[in-house]
């Protein structure tokens, strides 16, 4: 597998499949850890770097990861298949935009990912379409297993897993779920969401996680406590508590919507589905929020001409460095513009 075939498929995170997947996006767990008797990256020289980054390659090679499996080293990776893995949600910005030796594996289907020397030496990710939190820490708690199995981690008795952030230090999990809400947003209700995710100590953020902000009613919720807590007690409330809690919400205000907006709603569906069917060039951003619109649409069966799986397919196309390997050549932001709104159309005239 090379990162260009990645363009081919979907991928994991917009597979559309799953419990809750109307509002629920993709689950993620990932777990940081860092391999004993090395500085933390901060401190790190760069043999440090080459070393962990040798030993970490040979462990995952051992491992079952999938014989369609693909290492990026993303120091000497181009700048354009470095943010698409950043769009694929299989590589952080900073690991992207980062400094030094550093990699990423991959594993087919793209449900597994191993960063080697982002912010700590080893951030384990593994994620499904839906809320499937239970059966994934299931798995990433087997993937971790293997490899202590030949490494040694930082650890102490006291705290737990030693990470490079205090706030990870504990357990060292980060269970993340992506939401659509946007009958939340349309109803003025995301707030109230807000409010009771900084009261169950719960982060926001956007698309692409810390450091960016919802575009197109996209949010990704994750926990910010590690120390203290088991990993089942995180996951499971996680998975029977806190999501369930917030796509009732959701259902809630689509249910209002429909009682009591229905012209309203059926406005902005269709209104983003003439603007996508029509407009000659479009922003990553609007293209989005048009997007957004039109999959609430979809899953409310106010719309039927088109699918969820199009849909995503479409989501991810128009990124700006998947739109450019798709068209094979480098493009400026009007170009990008253009050749969006060119593919959209195509897209929904193939559906017609």
């Amino acid at each position: 597998m090379t990162i260009d075939n990645l363009t081919k498929q979907t991928g994991e995170w917009l597979r559309g499949e799953g419990p809750y997947s109307d509002v629920v996006i993709s689950s993620r767990i990932r777990l940081a850890r860092n391999i004993a008797g090395f500085p933390f990256l901060s401190k790190a020289s760069d043999s440090d770097r080459k070393q962990i980054f040798r030993l970490l390659s040979d462990c995952i090679g051992d491992l079952e990861f999938g014989q369609e499996n693909l290492i990026v080293d993303i120091e000497d990776a181009q700048e354009i298949d470095r943010q698409l893995l950043v769009e694929r949600h299989l590589i952080s910005r900073q690991h992207a935009e980062g400094e030094g030796t550093r990699g990423v594996a991959v594993s087919a289907g793209e449900k597994r990912a191993l960063m080697i020397n982002e912010e700590d030496h080893l951030r384990i990710q593994t994620m499904r379409s839906g809320l499937q939190l239970i059966p994934l820490f299931e798995e990433i708690n087997a993937l971790d297993d293997s490899l202590e199995s030949q490494v040694e981690y930082a650890f102490d008795k006291r705290l737990g897993f030693l990470t490079a952030c205090p706030t990870n230090v504990g357990t060292g999990i980060r269970v993340s779920v992506m939401l659509h809400l946007p009958a939340l947003k349309i109803t003025n209700h995301i707030e109230q969401m807000f409010r009771a995710a900084k009261d169950l100590k719960l982060a926001v953020r956007g698309l692409y996680g810390e450091g960016t902000d919802a575009i197109g009613d996209f949010f990704q919720v994750s926990n910010q406590v590690t120390l203290g807590l088991s990993e089942e007690q995180i996951v499971d409330e996680f998975a029977t508590k806190t999501i369930p809690q917030f796509v009732e919400y959701e259902l809630a205000a689509r249910n209002t919507l429909l009682k009591e907006r229905v012209h309203l709603l059926d406005d902005k569906i269709w209104r983003a589905y003439g603007t996508l069917e029509n407009a000659r060039a479009l922003s990553s951003d609007e293209t989005l929020f048009l997007l957004s619109h039109l999959r609430m649409g979809v899953s409310m069966g106010r719309c039927q001409k088109i699918d969820t799986d199009q849909i995503n397919r479409m989501f991810i196309s128009v990124q700006p460095a998947h739109l450019q390997k798709l068209t094979g050549r480098r493009l400026g932001g009007e170009e990008r513009s253009v050749a969006r709104a060119e593919f959209l159309r195509q897209s929904l005239a193939s559906r017609n």
